[in-house]
């Protein structure tokens, strides 16, 4: 698997350091590094992010430093397909909340670490 140069979230990167392979700068609340699994990466950065509250879409988006929006919708309609994540329409604001099944594949990396 080729390693992938990213911002990570520094919450995110302290939870989650197996996936660091080499840490850069800190640049506005993010680690610019070089990772591997890119792709599980970047789902539990959106079930990070989501884990203590519901967002809006740019809420989520800013907070998850995915920097690509095609990349980051993406990864996000494969949690909304895998039930990982729910979207709910609030008014003019679709709002995101992780789900059970979410919490549980979450829960499944952070036990590595407690």
């Amino acid at each position: 698997m080729r390693a992938r140069l990213t911002y990570v979230p520094l919450e995110v990167a302290e939870q989650f350091e197996d996936f660091i392979i080499k840490r850069d700068e800190e640049i506005l609340g993010a680690v610019k590094a070089r990772t591997k699994d890119y792709s599980t990466l970047s789902l539990l950065k959106l079930l990070y992010q989501l884990r203590g509250n519901p967002m809006t879409f740019s809420e989520l988006y800013s907070k998850s430093k995915i920097r690509m929006k095609k990349s980051f919708l993406n990864y996000l309609h494969l949690c909304v397909d895998y039930n990982f994540i729910k979207k709910e329409a609030v008014g003019s604001n679709m709002i995101y909340t992780i789900t059970d099944k979410g919490h549980t594949m979450l829960g499944l990396f952070m036990q590595k670490n407690n």
